[in-house]
């Protein structure tokens, strides 16, 4: 599942915080990464993960700023992208510009498959879809083959 804030909802801000913090911990003393979920919130968990030493972190449904994305890149995080990044001008910014080192792809934002993705993707990115795909499954083996999740 993914962890994370979410400053778009009604739950306390505070709250949260601390829930996250707490995962955040649970994660890193197991050895395991995290998958986030961010609303409205990118620079307060970017804060966060500063104190954590994780496996990895991926950013789910990533529809960020290209200097938000090129920040979490730096750090080696990856970002994920699915339905909702065409929608958004500067997702679609933050996705030509990611290295393709730090890239995933997803589908539970919408009704489209796994294959339009990529094709969303690679269109957007110039490349081909089997270019993609190798960048991602890559990228998957990077962080959950050595010793699982």
């Amino acid at each position: 599942g993914e962890i994370g804030l979410d400053y778009a909802c009604g739950v306390d801000r505070d709250k949260q915080l601390l829930v996250f913090q707490a995962q955040l911990e649970i994660a890193q003393r197991a050895g395991k990464g995290v998958v986030l979920h961010t609303v409205r919130a990118f620079e307060k968990v970017m804060e966060c993960l500063k104190n954590y030493s994780l496996k990895f972190v991926i950013f789910h449904g990533f529809i960020g700023s290209v200097e938000q994305a090129a920040r979490a890149a730096e750090r080696g995080y990856y970002l994920s992208f699915g339905g909702r990044t065409i929608k958004s001008p500067k997702a679609i910014k933050a996705l030509r510009n990611t290295p393709i080192s730090n890239i995933f792809a997803e589908t539970d934002e919408g009704p489209e498959t796994i294959e339009q993705i990529y094709e969303m993707i690679a269109s957007i990115r110039g490349i081909t879809i089997e270019m993609l795909i190798d960048a991602i499954k890559e990228n998957y083996e990077r962080i959950f083959n050595d010793n699982g999740i």
